[in-house]
Parts: C-alpha cells; sequence; structure tokens
C-alpha cells in the first residue's frame, strides 16, 4: 500500500500543478465574444500557444498516468475517493500561489476531505488484515 500512496502523492502533485498552471493561463486569455464556433477556435488557438495551458495539460496527462496504474493495482473504490485530495492541493496551491482568498466554509470543506481520505485509507488498512476477505485478484472477471 506504501508504494500505492506515493504514486497517489506523485500523481495528486501533477494535478494540482496542472488544474493550478490551467487556470492561471486561462485567466491570461480574452474571454470570448460569444460562443459560436468561429469564436471558440480563435480561443483554442489562443490557448494552444500559452506555455501554462500546455504545461497543464502535460501535468494533467501525468496524473492520467498515474491514475491508471493506481487503477491497475488497487479497488476503485479505494483510489477514486483518495484522489479528491487533490481539493486540498489545489485550494493550497490556490491560497499560497495564485493568491486567492479563502474563506472558512472552504477550509472546513478541506478538513472534511482529508477526514474521508483517512477514514477511506482506514478501511483498505482494515481489510488488508482481514484474513477472510477474498483478494481482488481472485475476483471471477466479468
Amino acid at each position: 500500500m506504501t508504494k500505492l500512496l506515493l504514486i497517489l502523492f506523485f500523481g495528486l502533485t501533477f494535478e494540482t500543478m496542472g488544474v493550478v498552471l490551467l487556470s492561471k493561463g486561462l485567466k491570461q486569455l480574452d474571454s470570448p465574444k460569444n460562443y459560436g464556433p468561429a469564436e471558440l477556435v480563435r480561443m483554442v488557438r489562443r490557448a494552444l500557444s500559452s506555455k501554462e495551458i500546455l504545461l497543464g495539460v502535460a501535468f494533467e496527462a501525468v496524473f492520467f498516468i498515474c491514475l491508471l496504474v493506481m487503477m491497475s493495482r488497487a479497488d476503485v473504490s479505494f483510489v477514486w475517493p483518495l484522489t479528491a485530495l487533490t481539493f486540498v492541493f489545489s485550494t493550497l496551491a490556490a491560497r499560497f500561489y495564485l493568491r486567492e482568498d479563502i474563506d472558512g466554509l472552504r477550509w472546513a470543506g478541506v478538513v472534511l476531505i482529508v477526514l474521508g481520505a483517512g477514514l477511506i485509507t482506514f478501511t483498505e488498512k482494515r481489510k488488508q488484515n482481514d484474513p477472510s476477505r477474498v483478494p481482488s485478484s481472485e475476483y471471477p472477471r466479468i
């Protein structure tokens, strides 16, 4: 499980950097005047010339690869909820890197996410210590 958590932390770090860079890059673009096809094409062209947006997409791709690795090694009911920790990382990055104002209610939400992730990790450890459980690799394939 330690290896899985390291992959998770690595992936969430890239997810956070990707989200922050995408946000920064998109805020530097002019808002579309309308949402017609021609205007959307112009906006995509501007986005493709932004190093923040391109780097953000690349970092998101690294996260996706980490997610694929994690999901191939563990139950989705364990892995997917833990990816919610990206909300914690991105809130911290938004506060300290993007200088966003974050109120107490949002911080309370971050604390609840951390508590939820802790519960999920606890249930996985409990499952691993239960000899009566069948390992997921022995489940019949559908």
